[in-house]
């Protein structure tokens, strides 16, 4: 049993996809299409219709279409997702077109299904069996697929295109689940996704990546690493993550003082994370040099951390407070944490997204709970207090106290999801059927992609450069020479 077993999960990696990725792109997308047809329509505020619907609710403006109020958030979020974290992921050094380009792919499947998925759950119209949708719908899909994307940061370089699409599937499918059992059965409030992206995609990738473990993963060492070039394009995602974050954790909140107050708190928090991210970075060289690495990403956490309490009244040096502590505490796990996982627990974990978005969103899932379960009448207001923590409808009879005991229940859902949903999920990965790349061949983007040939060598500048020929026939003219220096 023991020969058939390494046949079977270590026999020679063939990573032609020339097959089963068409066949996946295409009858997935198929699939979706006829999904779409059978159960998809528009809502009341995106439907034709919206003429007639404005005189039956005495709406007075188009101006009040939630279009308007939402869309500016959209499109930030949507930068984040395609453009933040496809060139977050540019870092290796030869392994820039799988970062974006399966990003891209990622993406733009997962936002598809994410419609499906989550319509059926919270946005089924019961007497017509339809999903509605609007554009709150596709921020909401954007969120999904963030889950997926920071587990594909766990597994960067190290799985195959078809691989990715089915993380991807059921990766959408688990965000679905827990998100329902989170926000509707548990009623917790989590406006930038701590619990129900970044704590689920950061364990959901770490659990994949413990299943498919490479003991040989040390034969691509030559490339599991980045140079100048691939750092400077990695830091270009990092800026626009930073710069969009605020619109990220206030895209879905409450509109009015609940968005305004979240994209305040989580500009404070990022801001009081850069600078203890840099603190730390620093002193943990004896020449007090700073790493890339620690830039890239700690200086993200505190965004990571505001997510759950961010519409909260933490207050605003409550916030810089959250971001202090999340700067250290992720610049740390990728001093220490980081190696400490893949030597004795064996979790490669390529990006640090264990640092990045698993730490930092439990902690923010249960920094939220404590706002929650702290918040008075006195510092909301009567009606604040039951907009912040929507203590309506079947849960109006909610204390503040119980509302974070469900938010720190909440949080523990989100975790066991991506730990044992990733767990399965890798289960089916570590199938030799995937296309994906031997031990000594990944992080390399020419097993799945055509790459151009580097640049020839550029002959010396001066060759070249009209505006210097009177100098160099200076030089010529001197009688300088190597000798005498």
């Amino acid at each position: 049993m023991g020969n058939c077993h390494d046949c079977f999960y270590g026999g020679p990696k063939n990573t032609n996809v020339r097959l089963s990725l068409p066949v996946v792109c295409f009858v997935w997308e198929i699939a979706m299409i006829v999904l779409f047809g059978i159960f998809v329509r528009y809502d009341e505020e995106t439907d034709a219709h919206w003429s007639e619907f404005k005189i039956k609710h005495n709406i007075s403006s188009n101006i009040e279409n939630d279009f308007y109020y939402r869309y500016p958030s959209f499109q930030d979020v949507h930068v984040m997702i395609f453009v933040g974290f496809g060139f977050l992921m540019t870092f290796l050094k030869r392994y820039s077109f799988g970062g974006v380009g399966f990003n891209f792919l990622i993406a733009a499947f997962g936002l598809q299904w994410a419609l499906l998925m989550q319509g059926w759950f919270h946005s089924l119209d019961h007497e017509t069996g339809k999903i509605l949708i609007g554009v709150e719908n596709i921020i909401n899909a954007d969120f999904c697929c963030a889950g997926t994307l920071i587990a594909y940061g766990a597994i960067l370089g190290k799985v195959s295109p078809v691989q990715l699409l089915v993380v991807t599937l059921f990766g959408v499918t688990l965000y679905a689940v827990e998100e329902f059992i989170i926000l509707s059965v548990l009623h917790c409030r989590d406006a930038g996704g701590s619990m129900v992206i970044h704590a689920f995609g950061g364990y959901y990738g770490l659990a994949i990546s413990w299943i498919l473990y490479r003991p040989n993963l040390h034969r691509s060492s030559r490339l599991h690493g980045s140079v100048y070039h691939s750092d400077v394009f990695a830091m270009i995602g990092t800026l626009f993550l930073w710069m969009f974050w605020p619109s990220f954790n206030s895209a879905i909140a409450n509109h009015g003082d609940g968005q305004h107050r979240a994209a305040i708190n989580t500009y404070l928090s990022l801001a009081a994370c850069v600078l203890t991210a840099v603190a730390i970075s620093s002193m943990s060289q004896k020449t007090g040099k700073l790493d890339m690495v620690h830039i890239q990403n700690a200086t993200l956490a505190g965004g990571v951390a505001m997510g759950t309490s961010a519409e909260f009244m933490i207050s605003p040096y409550g916030s810089l407070i959250v971001g202090f502590f999340c700067g250290i505490i992720s610049t740390c796990g990728f001093i220490v944490v980081t190696p400490f996982l893949e030597k004795y627990l064996k979790i490669q974990d390529t990006c640090g997204i264990h640092n990045l978005h698993a730490v930092p969103g439990m902690l923010g899932g249960f920094i939220g709970a404590i706002v929650a379960a702290t918040a008075t009448e006195s510092v909301y207001g009567k009606q604040g207090l039951i907009d912040t923590l929507g203590l309506t409808g079947n849960f109006a009879g909610r204390s503040p106290g119980t509302q974070g005991g469900y938010q720190a229940a909440g949080t523990c859902v989100a975790i066991v999801f991506g730990l044992v949903g990733g767990a399965i999920v890798g289960l089916i990965l570590k199938l030799p059927i995937w296309g994906d790349a031997a031990d000594d061949n990944c992080f390399d983007d020419e097993v799945y992609w055509e790459v151009p040939e580097e640049e020839e060598s550029i002959p010396p500048v001066l060759e070249y450069n009209n505006h210097m020929t009177h100098k160099n026939q200076d030089l010529c003219e001197s009688n300088f020479s190597v000798e005498q220096i």
